[in-house]
């Protein structure tokens, strides 16, 4: 089968759905299947290039902060192909909606990654967006959602009904991880370092943790308000910024570290604590959205405040917990499960989710 999935980027660039297009196409790709990926580039050349069997096309496009990727070209590229299926990713970004228009008579997948409904101008452009968007699911032969949260998400706000299959995590690679040897006690926050994340929160509680250091990893455009806090507060010596990682020297972060944290406003499912917990590291998330899935996992708390006193007692409560992978979803069946709708999709057995 020729699968086209489509992304708004793609390794080396670092996120959740990055990772999450790759993993999944990389596999597809050792089945047998021929798979590309187009996705978008800063720069200003089409970029081609051949990643592990899998066709990599980089496309040029708008996008400030590195967020919204408008790439129009994708339509024609999508339109042109000779995909028996296209699988788009990232309700927040254009190149879903533009491979949507282009795929016309291809059967489409769409997987979101839908965060909801934000506040601020990030909410105004969510509720001009919404028409376009909710048309686009619409059209898709099958939405999946990557958790329950997202599936409700999508349900209120456009009344479809995904499939819900969860993203993957490689448990055996995480879990052969050697620990990083930092040579003090330190939590670990692994994310792009905005606002909405949650970061700044975990470094105010660090005030409440004098045993404890902070490693956090990760670009973005918050990065300078964080170092702000962080020596407002007097914790230059305990803080450490590690920037861009490698996907081994992530696994060997959390595999050494006392606790991993994500406490941030929203998320579709929140793939570093799954990662986490399959290195073997307890969490700590926030009981809020798809991160409130993690809490019936063993080796997690969840929390409802994120205040300094609150924070620092679930790092403390966490730090003692033992671990289990038992109901993390293995790389392996979520591909099983994503290659069985591309088959029905291809072979018109299912209709429209709405």
């Amino acid at each position: 089968m020729k699968i086209l999935q489509v992304s708004p980027r793609y390794p080396p660039a670092t996120g959740g759905i990055e990772r999450h297009v790759r993993s999944l196409s990389e596999r597809l790709a050792k089945r047998g299947h021929e798979v590309s990926v187009l996705t978008t580039t800063t720069g200003l050349r089409k970029e081609k290039e051949i990643q592990n069997d899998v066709k990599v096309q980089r496309i040029p496009a708008i996008a400030p902060k590195n967020e919204f990727h408008f790439t129009p070209l994708i339509s024609p590229l999508v339109y042109f192909s000779s995909a028996d299926i296209v699988h788009a990713h990232g309700y927040h970004s254009f190149p879903l909606v533009f491979a949507t228009l282009g795929a016309r008579n291809i059967p489409t997948v769409l997987t979101p990654h839908y965060l909801g409904s934000n506040s601020g101008v990030r909410g105004v452009l969510h509720k001009m967006y919404q028409p376009i968007g909710g048309r686009t699911l619409r059209s898709a032969k099958k939405v999946i959602a990557v958790s329950r949260g997202e599936s409700n998400e999508l349900s209120a706000d456009f009344g479809i009904d995904p499939e819900i299959i969860p993203n993957g995590i490689d448990v055996e690679w995480f879990s052969a991880a050697d620990p990083y040897d930092f040579g003090q006690p330190y939590i670990l926050c692994a994310s792009r370092l905005v606002e909405n994340k949650g970061i700044q929160y975990v470094i105010d509680s660090l005030t409440k943790l004098p045993d404890y250091h902070l490693i956090i990893t990760g670009e973005g455009p918050y990065k300078e308000q964080l170092s702000n806090r962080v020596r407002e507060q007097g914790l230059q010596n305990k803080v450490m910024f590690f920037g861009y990682v490698s996907e081994d020297k992530l696994r060997s972060l959390y595999a050494g570290a006392e606790c991993h944290i994500l406490l941030s406003d929203f998320e579709c499912y929140g793939l570093t604590p799954g990662e986490s917990l399959a290195a073997g590291t307890p969490v700590v998330v926030y009981d809020q959205t798809a991160l409130s899935d993690w809490k019936d996992h063993k080796g997690c708390v969840a929390v409802t405040e994120r205040d300094p006193e609150t924070v620092a007692d679930a790092i403390r409560e966490t730090s003692k917990k033992s671990v289990s992978v038992g109901k993390i979803e293995r790389w392996e069946d979520v591909t099983d499960k994503i290659e069985k709708i591309y088959t029905e999709v291809n072979n018109h057995e299912v209709s429209s989710p709405h």
